[in-house]
């Protein structure tokens, strides 16, 4: 089966995050919208009248199936791919990280859009330090230390000796905080070796460096998830 994916043509965003899956399983897709015509196709789609429309992208068509929302995406790749475990108990808990990896996802951009997406970071400028400074106080610790604390227990991989979809993700969440806050960032890992080695790993893993060498992989920028804002890195 050739995958496709509809996602913004010109950031990593979410989308990226289904990316990876799809790159590390050397899967057959299209990223939809990066073609000509492409995002034409993916507004047809969103305002479909029938069938199951999703709600935004990213969303994946696969034969007749259109799936939604990352986390869905990636719980309905993983066991097709290799990318889970095969029992259900196991399945449930990498899809239950997922979703606190999502949970994370939205407070990383709310750090520069506090006061929501319809105003312009610059609209928000003082929010947006006060919600960053609490983020990397508060926020940052308890999510990067509790996936710190379930590798320290398992180890080398999230779950075990098993690569999922979760690990593909908090490598993206690293890559992501690094390009964001460099500065704060660089100060933190040393709280979090186990993540930054399952980085490394991930990163030297044959498809994933191909990928992060290829056009295929679209540079960080001010338009997508992870943002840079020198006076948020301060």
């Amino acid at each position: 089966m050739r995958y496709e994916l509809y996602y913004w043509p010109s950031i990593q965003g979410r989308g990226e995050y289904v990316r990876l899956a799809l790159e590390e399983a050397g899967a057959s897709y299209r990223d939809v919208a990066r073609e000509s015509g492409g995002m034409s196709e993916m507004t047809k789609m969103l305002e479909a009248k029938s069938g199951t429309p999703p709600f935004a992208p990213p969303f994946l068509k696969a034969g007749k199936l259109v799936i939604g929302q990352v986390a869905n995406i990636l719980f309905y790749l993983g066991p097709r791919h290799d990318l889970v475990p095969r029992s259900e108990a196991a399945q449930l808990w990498v899809h239950q990280l997922q979703l606190t990896i999502t949970d994370f996802v939205v407070e990383v951009h709310d750090t520069h859009h506090p006061l929501g997406p319809t105003l312009y970071y610059e609209d928000q400028r003082a929010p947006a330090k006060k919600r960053t400074a609490e983020f990397w106080s508060e926020r940052v610790p308890k999510f990067l230390g509790y996936f710190e604390r379930i590798l320290a227990d398992n180890g080398p991989y999230i779950i075990g000796r098993k690569l999922t979809y979760v690990d593909l993700s908090l490598f993206q969440n690293v890559e992501g905080l690094r390009y964001a806050f460099p500065r704060q960032m660089k100060a933190f890992e040393r709280r979090i070796p186990g993540l930054i080695a399952l980085h490394d790993r991930i990163a030297a893993r044959p498809n994933i460096a191909a990928y992060l060498a290829s056009e295929r992989r679209i540079p960080f920028n001010e338009d997508g998830i992870f943002r840079y804002y020198k006076p948020l890195d301060a």
